[in-house]
């Protein structure tokens, strides 16, 4: 008689076991494991039993996939299938709403159904709500879009975060009247508009930095101390997207404004920090004031303990390495402030621009930076150029932000040019790549985006969008994309490193993302776009046709999963005080983690296969 077979009544070892090594009961200790296990009732269903009816008016009932498989089936169609380790009923019990899809034995299976009390429990653990999340990533989306937005702040609209109505005047009102109708409304800005748009905003830091401060009569009209122009978002903005904007740009206030131009309300930095940590706006700021290395050095060793407090409130993966590439902005601009030269020397100025995963904005705690410069004229200011940029670089590495240990920095001439040069270089590299020393310096180019210095110094990287008109290139770009090929099979046949400090261990960067990243970098310059963020190109080159539409959603799904699982890892090493890496023991993931990772593989390694074959064929490029 199999374990499977023993009397149902009876709390079975391996009952506790498998809930053991799930997710969702991470963090009970033995006792309170057992009491579970003893609550858990164990169902067999033949297959084609319909276990759940999208109508079922009962939403309560949570089940673990123990052996065997389920479908998720819409009007007759298998939209997702759940292996052993899975869970399912979830969304129901959370919404109290019926569970809009059938679950359907998808062969001979055995469930445990949860108490709800416990489900309950379980849900509403950071483990549960973590799970919860990372779940519902690969579901179909009339599931996982609402839920997901109860569970992940992040994906939350900022029309229902806004907590401050529009209070308007015209720019000939004046300093007084604005602030009276701030005091009335208990309002903490006045927007300005003119006949037909928003003119700009006035917040109660203006009235006292330029009314006050600056001994600024009251009666003086709100166009003269307004800011301008006035960034605005639509309603259905995601929270953790308003948070970069903010800040990225330094900002406490952001408009919400209708497609037809109504202003629906003001989204202020606290409305985010109701649903999200607030220790971003504080480092900013700090990095913002320190008045020199030491200082910006102290506030930036802050970053690692940020992460790790975005992580805890859930905040999305990829959002979290914006912030990082943010906040690495920042300490960019403050360190070229606190070291450039005194004015009236020949130093020109420089645009300084972020390679690699900080110009993709998509940053973990182990990147490391690729930089480059760029200057206007043809003049070599050589010197004076390596002496800023080796500063910069030295406090940056300092702040606990290294450089590219191969080279891909600023004080390397190849990546230092005045913008006429990189305009010639990058003509030549279109025209011939060349080696592939050239194409990797073209791949670390694509992926450029300036972080100061754009306001007097256009785009030195904007000739890329000819990219499409050079076949011969985008053929050797997909050579690259195709290069690294992900691990197909999961555990079995990962791919592990074999011998060193990380035997027994696949790198998650080279062995996931970065096939993954190369194939985006190609679909999107192939497409003519100068848009760096990975999901942006795939999203760019689904609609382009340079990749595959139907296959686009997958290697979304895949990316979210691989930088999350990324992130994860880094965020448990830095809790326990160890360098984070991309080194991962394929042991310690669950069977959910280990089926998420074996689909996202196979999503990567189909495409790779797909193009690989059009470009044998002459059908890439051609």
């Amino acid at each position: 008689m199999t374990s499977l077979d023993r009397p149902l009544s009876a709390p079975a070892q391996d009952v506790v076991e498998f809930l053991r090594g799930h997710e969702l009961f991470h963090g009970l200790d033995s006792r309170e494991l057992d009491e579970v296990a003893r609550r858990v009732d164990v169902e067999r269903f033949p297959r084609g039993a319909v276990i759940l009816s999208p109508d079922q008016e009962t939403a309560g009932t949570v089940r673990l996939v123990r052996q065997g498989a389920v479908d998720l089936v819409d009007q007759g169609q298998a939209l997702d299938r759940l292996d052993e380790g899975e869970l399912f009923g979830h969304p129901s019990m959370l919404s109290g709403l019926p569970p809009g899809f059938e679950v359907r034995a998808a062969e001979d299976t055995v469930c445990y159904r949860l108490a709800a009390s416990d489900a309950l429990r379980l849900l509403g653990r950071p483990p549960g709500l973590r799970y919860v999340a990372r779940s519902l990533l690969a579901r179909p989306a009339r599931v996982s879009a609402p839920l997901a937005a109860t569970v992940d702040p992040s994906r939350q609209r900022v029309d229902e975060l806004t907590r401050e109505p529009a209070i308007l005047c015209t720019p000939q009102t004046s300093v007084r009247d604005a602030a009276r109708l701030m005091v009335e409304r208990a309002a903490s800005c006045v927007l300005v508009h003119g006949e037909t748009e928003l003119l700009g905003i006035v917040t109660d830091r203006d009235l006292r930095s330029r009314v006050l401060a600056a001994d600024r009569s009251a009666d003086a009209p709100v166009a003269e101390v307004m800011s301008s122009p006035v960034l605005t978002v639509p309603p259905e903005r995601r929270a953790a997207d308003a948070t970069l904007a903010m800040l990225d740009r330094s900002i406490r206030h952001l408009p919400i404004v209708a497609p037809r131009g109504e202003i629906v309300g003001v989204l202020r930095d606290v409305d985010l920090l109701a649903v999200q940590a607030r220790t971003p706006f504080v480092l900013r700021s700090a990095i913002a004031a320190a008045a020199d290395v030491d200082a910006l050095r102290r506030a930036a060793t802050r970053l690692d303990g940020m992460v790790i407090t975005l992580h805890e409130a859930r905040m999305n993966a990829a959002q979290i390495g914006g912030v990082i590439s943010v906040v690495t902005d920042a300490v960019t601009r403050r360190l070229l402030e606190l070291v450039a030269e005194p004015p009236g020397t020949s130093l020109p100025q420089l645009a300084w621009l972020a390679l690699g995963s900080h110009g993709r904005r998509e940053a973990v705690p182990s990147s490391d930076f690729d930089s480059a410069v760029a200057w206007e004229g043809r003049l070599d200011p050589a010197e004076a150029v390596g002496n800023v940029t080796r500063e910069v670089l030295a406090g940056l590495s300092a702040c606990g932000i290294p450089s590219d240990p191969h080279g891909a920095t600023a004080t390397n001439p190849l990546f230092a040019r005045s913008s006429a040069d990189w305009d010639t270089r990058i003509r030549e590299l279109l025209a011939d790549p060349g080696d592939e020393r050239s194409l990797i310096l073209l791949s670390l180019v694509c992926d450029g985006r300036v972080v100061t210095g754009g306001e007097w110094l256009p785009d030195p990287f904007e000739v890329l969008e000819t990219a499409p008109t050079r076949p011969r290139l985008l053929r050797l770009l997909l050579r690259v994309g195709l290069a690294p090929r992900p691990p197909t099979g999961f555990l079995r046949d990962v791919v592990v490193e074999h011998s060193g400090e990380h035997r027994g261990q696949f790198d998650i960067k080279h062995g996931g993302l970065l096939p993954l990243v190369n194939l985006a970098r190609y679909g999107g310059v192939a497409a003519g776009s100068r848009v760096t963020g990975t999901v942006e190109r795939l999203r760019i080159a689904g609609d382009a046709g340079t990749l595959p539409r139907e296959t686009v959603d997958s290697l979304e799904e895949a990316f979210d999963l691989l930088t999350a699982l990324r992130l994860d890892h880094q965020v448990e090493a830095l809790r326990a005080g160890r360098p984070a890496d991309d080194f991962i023991d394929p042991r310690t993931l669950n069977p959910l983690a280990r089926r998420y990772l074996r689909d996202a593989f196979r999503a990567i390694a189909s495409i790779q296969r797909t193009l690989g074959n059009e470009l044998e064929f002459g059908g890439v490029g051609a």
